[in-house]
């Protein structure tokens, strides 16, 4: 093993150029993959975002609502009705939807209220970095992202605009609760949330429903459904599947996505494949020598992948080394790259599996040498 290592690490560093285009097709490829791949997952994580910090068991939404940020309204009597459910411990409404952000500039922008009762803490602001969540029940207090600053023109706590004609103020702020719309996030009290989105006195967004303890879970699903008429009820993995699958998949973001990753593996094995083959082929005569001398042709396939899986080593430890610089740029950006350990696992053996694949046409061409060849020159 210690000799094909050998004769495969110098064949491969014998011509340095060649090398070096190698692993930038190889690197290429894998950062494209990694940074398609960190992207989709950022943005699976952002779409539901709301969803996963909301303090939920089960969610009752409009029939057919797509996600967290569906318009759709519910009647509030329902409220009521799921309440006095067996095996439900509070149902807690949320007021959601757009509205106009106006600047002291006069300049508008559009945000995202996320209105709920603080006192029941189903969904209020996290990860605060100044100011009191408390204060959004007091007046038109208003909790918003740090990274919104220039967007919504204000500097921090105590800023003040204007939402729907209201005079808003700024008492709390957070890091890191960034919208995959980059329509601003912003927190506010329930009692606050119908003005400032105009929906009527008698209408919810959602209701967010906690079971207790020792409660059925099916059971309690199935008395739901029959007491909401055409709402649903769904699991918080439900819904954060749906809201997913709408945004990623509904909308072709997830589409794009896989595409780029696809053309990156394209694009790198083709390039290794290439390159591989020429350097095989500028080393016909070794190999022919090889042959003549008795050399079993797994030895020579051996010295083939051997090269095959140096590549990709080298370039997988490389292109790493740049997805981890990209995690850090843009984990403070508008649409973070994510990079999980199963993730890395996965580019690992896709690097692997990249370059073995690229060496076959090497060694098809290896196996068609006439070892007399030797004899001829």
């Amino acid at each position: 093993m210690a000799l094909t290592l050998t004769l495969a690490s110098r064949n491969l560093f014998h011509d340095s150029l060649r090398f070096i285009a190698t692993m930038v097709g190889i690197v290429f490829s894998v950062v494209l993959v990694m940074v398609q791949m960190g992207l989709y997952l950022g943005f699976g994580h952002m779409v539901t975002t709301m969803i996963d910090h909301a303090a939920a068991d089960l969610w009752v939404v409009p029939k057919n609502a797509k996600s967290f940020e569906d318009p759709s309204l519910l009647d509030l009597k329902l409220r009521s009705r799921v309440a006095g459910i067996d095996g439900v411990a509070t149902v807690v409404p949320l007021v959601v939807g757009f509205s106009d952000w106006r600047l002291d500039s006069g300049e508008m922008t559009p945000v995202f209220i996320v209105g709920s009762d603080l006192h029941d803490g189903a969904l209020q602001p996290w990860n605060v970095i100044d100011g009191n969540v408390q204060a959004l029940s007091q007046g038109f207090g208003v909790a918003v992202d740090r990274s919104y600053f220039e967007r919504l023109g204000i500097s921090g706590v105590g800023s003040t605009a204007e939402i729907r004609g209201k005079k808003i103020k700024v008492v709390a702020l957070t890091d890191g609760i960034r919208s995959f719309t980059t329509t601003p996030y912003v927190f506010v009290d329930l009692k606050n949330a119908r003005s400032l989105t105009g929906t009527p006195p008698d209408r919810v967004g959602d209701l967010l429903v906690r079971l207790k303890p020792d409660a059925d879970r099916d059971k309690a699903i199935t008395a739901i459904r029959g007491e909401i008429g055409d709402a649903e009820v769904l699991t918080t993995a439900q819904f954060r599947d749906r809201s997913r699958s709408f945004w990623l998949f509904g909308t072709g973001a997830g589409a794009a996505l896989f595409a780029g990753a696809l053309l990156g593996v394209i694009v790198g094995t083709v390039i290794v494949a290439q390159t591989l083959y020429s350097s095989t082929k500028d080393h016909l005569s070794e190999f022919a020598t090889l042959r003549a001398m008795g050399s079993a042709n797994s030895y020579i396939y051996h010295v083939i992948i051997y090269q095959a899986l140096i590549n990709a080593v080298i370039g997988f430890a490389v292109a790493s080394a740049i997805g981890a610089l990209v995690v850090q740029m843009t984990a403070k950006s508008a649409l973070p790259i994510v990079i999980t350990p199963w993730l890395v696992a996965a580019l690992a053996a896709l690097t692997v599996l990249m370059c073995v694949i690229s060496a076959f046409g090497a060694i098809f061409r290896v196996v068609r040498i006439d070892p007399a060849m030797v004899f001829m020159r």
